[in-house]
């Protein structure tokens, strides 16, 4: 009888009944989980590659469509307020994988091998593999070039593309990137190369007529799906990591066509919105400014369409989890690095810096005991993962991390919690920030010198989108001391009291 559900799955895509990419994905490497009486609780890790909270659950980006990640949400809870302790990819990563904050990791840039500073702590899924999990990883879970910092039972990268940039593009409007020979494709070397830079890719999107068994994310999927076949008894530990929405925008045509420029609305700044925002603050590079307006609509759906993508490949992975019976058994996790600018204020792009398109980032839990469809606003931050998902996983307590497991907050999303959130960013100078429930406080330190300190403030109720920088008015002096004296007395003097 094992057989049968298998054969039912295969005849019924002969038969063309298993219209969605998800079904067909699924039947082609799915087999029934074992009954058992009692499961361990096993864990599915879903990480995306500078995704800001362009969902459509979280209702800021009008032209999102990400029904999976959407439907997941309504079984799940939503963090409205989870936050980045630093909005880099090799900080960020470094820091949630071995559950310490930057401060202690010293890791700050893309470049800085996470051993070098940590030594031998034990890793994220290095503490699940002690106790007994199978582990497993498919795509960027670490950043990219130090993935072996980290150890699993299985570490495999997606399968790349012939060229970082193929040789077509069916957008409506063509990037900058173009010249006589890209149509050949182009790679990552030869882009860099062409803008006089090794990091800070330009703003680059390409609408291919790949399948999804052609692309990176796309073959990711499908080996997790391969794993949770094999491995479905568990306990496991398995981590999808999808390198969208990184640039550049690649994706098939029909997630472009998803979204139409017409329906594009840039964000909106004040003129004098960059005038009261310390120098620090702000990034990019010369050739951001040279897009035309309808370039900058392209781009911005050039990123949604690769996040839609990327919400289809997690649809295909969380049906092949429910065909496998290990949806009851089975902690989801669903979250990104970081954020993610397109084009706030007066044209940031990327990511870098202390603001909430940068900082802010979705994350949504769904699992045994959680309750569907619920929303939180506590303060979370990324490097709250590793102590939580131990925590849900039902092992001992690990020693040593900096974060704080918000477990309690999935069982009561309206409990009090956290009064802050805090994280930091190297660049010409050091930004330090806390996030409380209304306010953000940063500070810019010369990294060396005797420079003056240079501050942030922003109410966010009355000012959601951090035109309005307050450091400087006499009428806030007293918050911007206070929040200046929380912001150094760090994260302990915010942990929840219960």
């Amino acid at each position: 009888m094992a057989g049968r559900p298998q054969a039912i799955w295969c005849v019924l895509t002969l038969l063309g009944m298993l219209g969605t990419p998800g079904e067909r994905a699924f039947a082609e490497t799915a087999s029934p989980a074992a009954d058992a009486p009692t499961r361990p609780v096993n864990i599915l890790f879903i990480v995306a590659d500078d995704l800001n909270v362009a969902l459509g659950t979280y209702g800021v980006h009008e032209t999102a469509v990400t029904p999976h990640l959407d439907r997941l949400a309504s079984e799940g809870v939503r963090f409205d307020r989870a936050f980045a302790n630093d909005p880099v990819c090799n900080p960020s990563r470094t820091s949630f994988l071995s559950g310490r904050r930057p401060a202690t990791t010293g890791v700050y840039d893309n470049f800085t091998r996470p051993r070098e500073t940590l030594g031998d702590v034990t890793m994220l899924p290095e503490y699940f593999a002690e106790h007994g999990f199978f582990t497993a990883r498919v795509g960027k879970i670490a950043h990219r070039r130090y993935e072996d910092a980290v150890s699993w039972d299985v570490s495999e990268n997606a399968i790349g593309r012939a060229h970082y940039l193929p040789g077509e593009d069916a957008a409506e409007i063509q990037d900058n990137t173009w010249h006589e020979g890209a149509e050949a494709g182009m790679s990552r070397a030869d882009l860099f190369a062409r803008h006089g830079r090794t990091g800070g890719a330009p703003l680059a999107w390409r609408a291919t007529s790949e399948d999804d068994g052609g692309t990176p994310d796309g073959r990711t999927a499908r080996r997790v799906i391969e794993l949770l076949r094999a491995h479905g008894h568990g306990p496991f530990f398995i981590a999808a990591g999808f390198h969208k929405p990184h640039l550049p925008w690649v994706a098939p045509s029909k997630d472009f066509k998803r979204h139409p420029i017409a329906e594009v609305v840039p964000p909106h700044a004040p003129p004098d919105d960059r005038d009261d925002i310390p120098a620090p603050a702000l990034s990019g590079f010369p050739d951001d400014a040279l897009h035309t307006d309808t370039q900058v609509r392209q781009a911005i759906a050039a990123y949604h369409a690769t996040v839609t993508m990327v919400d289809r490949y997690v649809g295909q992975v969380l049906h092949a989890l429910r065909q496998l019976g290990l949806e009851e058994s089975t902690v989801v996790v669903f979250t990104s690095d970081h954020g993610f600018h397109l084009g706030e204020h007066g044209g940031l792009w990327r990511k870098h810096t202390q603001f909430e398109e940068s900082t802010r980032v979705p994350l949504i839990v769904r699992g045994p005991g959680v309750p569907a469809g619920a929303t939180t606003k506590a303060l979370v931050e990324l490097v709250d993962l590793y102590p939580t998902l131990a925590d849900l996983a039902r092992l001992p307590s690990p020693v040593g991390l900096e974060g704080t497991s918000f477990r309690p907050v999935l069982e009561d999303p309206v409990r009090p919690w956290k009064s802050a959130a805090f994280s930091e960013a190297r660049r010409t100078a050091h930004g330090s920030s806390i996030r409380t429930a209304r306010y953000r406080y940063t500070e810019w330190t010369p990294l060396s010198g005797d420079g003056p300190v240079e501050r942030e403030l922003y109410d966010l109720e009355a000012d959601p989108h951090e035109f309005d920088n307050l450091a400087a008015d006499p009428e806030h002096r007293v918050l911007r001391d206070d929040l200046a004296r929380r912001l150094a007395a760090g994260w302990r003097a915010a942990l929840p009291s219960t």
